[in-house]
C-alpha cells in the first residue's frame, strides 16, 4: 500500500479476484505490519473503494490525511475467511490455508510454508527450513501438488535449491594420466631417500 492524495486515500495492490465484494464499505481489515510499530495488532475500517485510472485506491475511517495514510506504507490487508467458503478454481487456494503445511521433497519433510509472497512475475512459497529461509516459485512444475486435507505441499525443485551443488569432481583423463605415469617419476620406494643426483656413466 501506498498514500495517494492528500485525504488519506491509500492505493491497494489487490490479491483477490472479488475486490468489489471484499472491499466494500465497513468492511474490517486486520493489520500485518513489523511488531513495534503504531498499527501492530490493530484492524481498519474501509470507508469506500475507488478507482482512479484502473488502480484501487481505499479511504479508511480515521485515517483523513496523508500522513496518517504513509504510516500504513506497504502494510498487508487481511480480512477474515469463512473457513468453509473455498476457492471456486481449480488448483487456488487462499495464503492462510498454505501457511503451516508440510513441504515434501520425495516423500521427506524439508521444511514448512511460512508465507506466500505475491511478486508480478509469480507468486513465492516462503518455506522454512532448519538452515533458513528458500523461496520457491509456486508454479506447477515445481509444486506438483497442494493437499490441504493431508497438510502437505510436494516440491520437486532444481538441484541448488534446497542445496549447495557440489564441486565438480576431478577431471577423469587427468587422474588416468596421473595413474599410468611411469613408476620412475612417481616418486622414491616407501622406506628409501630419493636419489640426490643423477650418475653420470663417464665418471
Amino acid at each position: 500500500m501506498k498514500a495517494h492524495g492528500l485525504k488519506g486515500g491509500i492505493k491497494l495492490e489487490l490479491y483477490t479476484d472479488e475486490p468489489n465484494e471484499r472491499f466494500v464499505p465497513g468492511a474490517v481489515f486486520s493489520l500485518q505490519v513489523p511488531s513495534g510499530t503504531r498499527w501492530h495488532g490493530k484492524t481498519i475500517e474501509l470507508a469506500e473503494l475507488r478507482w482512479y485510472n484502473a488502480h484501487p485506491v481505499a479511504f479508511f475511517k480515521g485515517i483523513t490525511d496523508r500522513s496518517e495514510a504513509e504510516s500504513l506504507i506497504k502494510a498487508i490487508l487481511w480480512i477474515d475467511q469463512d473457513p468453509t467458503q473455498l476457492p471456486t478454481e481449480d488448483d487456488a487456494w487462499y495464503d492462510h490455508q498454505l501457511v503451516g503445511l508440510a513441504a515434501l521433497r520425495d516423500g521427506i519433510r524439508v521444511g514448512t510454508v511460512a508465507r506466500v509472497d505475491h511478486l508480478p512475475a509469480q507468486d513465492l512459497l516462503a518455506i522454512g527450513t532448519a538452515t533458513g529461509e528458500v523461496l520457491v516459485p509456486f508454479v506447477k512444475a515445481i509444486v506438483p501438488a497442494v493437499d490441504i486435507a493431508g497438510g502437505t505441499v510436494t516440491l520437486t525443485p532444481p538441484v541448488g535449491l534446497f542445496e549447495e551443488i557440489p564441486d565438480e569432481p576431478a577431471d577423469a583423463t587427468d587422474e588416468a594420466d596421473a595413474t599410468d605415469a611411469p613408476a620412475e617419476t612417481a616418486g622414491a620406494p616407501a622406506g628409501t631417500a630419493p636419489p640426490q643426483a643423477s650418475a653420470d656413466p663417464e665418471q
